[in-house]
């Protein structure tokens, strides 16, 4: 993206972690701990009426605790991200199917008709004109019209679409880090849980282990909640790395089968 446009995604990604942190906190204040306390009361009640119970996995209690929360929310948070960057892909995508400058099967391009097309590309509307496709087209044409070396020319359309795929590469690294800290998340919960058990290790001594099981099914149930929270964002993030490169790749096919082998030089 321009200069221009990096405030927009900014405050699009300040907005989504907002409304992330909002609806997933009233979900868990409203629906997830409620239930969860009540799951929890029940077992503890049959527990004591039978000693051999066994206590089921409640989808309630292993989603409970601020360690998951927080993961959910991050994990809520990345998909928006990657959302705005996907339907970015897919709008520049558009341009593709579009004949942006009509050279019929045959014609020759000389370096003096390039302005000409140039003023074709040109008339595009200010933040079509900021897409990669119309960008190396018009640094195609710039090119071969000052050099008139039809090399030149293709090397330039590569460099653009490389310069663009570092870009995109680049900008990636938020929703990485997201992908990376949601399993540390869970592994700060590991250590929370195993540690409040440690400090019931006197209880579970004098044979009441209820709140020892309680803690490390903290440190369990965080780190299960965030590796899978995580293993789905690594599978949309390599999805979404994807579908740039071959947006990029589709770019620079399309300059030299619609424009570049049109050119002659002399």
């Amino acid at each position: 993206m321009t200069k221009k446009n990096i405030p927009v995604e900014f405050v699009y990604q300040l907005f989504a972690l907002i409304i992330a942190i909002i609806i997933v906190h009233a979900f868990y204040v409203s629906v997830v701990r409620p239930n969860a306390v009540e799951v929890i009361a029940e077992q503890n009640n049959l527990a004591k009426q039978d000693k051999q119970y066994v206590r089921e996995r409640s989808v309630w209690v292993l989603v409970k605790d601020m360690e998951q929360e927080s993961c959910f929310i991050l994990g809520l948070w990345a998909l928006a991200i990657m959302g705005f960057k996907a339907k970015e892909i897919t709008r520049e995508r558009g341009l593709l199917d579009e004949n942006l400058i009509p050279i019929a099967e045959g014609m020759r391009i000389l370096p003096e008709d390039t302005r000409e097309f140039s003023r074709q590309v040109q008339a595009l509307p200010a933040d079509r004109q900021r897409m990669l496709l119309p960008r190396a087209l018009l640094s195609a044409l710039r090119r071969f019209g000052s050099t008139r070396n039809i090399q030149d020319v293709s090397s330039s359309t590569h460099t653009i679409c490389e310069s663009e795929a570092e870009r995109l590469e680049s900008e990636l690294s938020m929703i990485r880090y997201i992908s990376w800290a949601i399993p540390s998340i869970g592994f700060i919960g590991t250590v929370r849980g195993i540690g409040e058990a440690l400090a019931q290790a006197d209880m579970a001594v004098q044979g009441d282990i209820t709140g020892v099981t309680a803690s490390l099914g903290v440190a369990f149930n965080s780190t299960f909640i965030a590796l899978l929270i995580s293993i789905f964002l690594m599978f949309l993030v390599h999805q979404l790395q994807l579908l740039q490169e071959r947006f990029v790749f589709d770019t620079e096919t399309y300059c030299e089968e619609k424009l570049i082998r049109h050119m002659k030089s002399d």
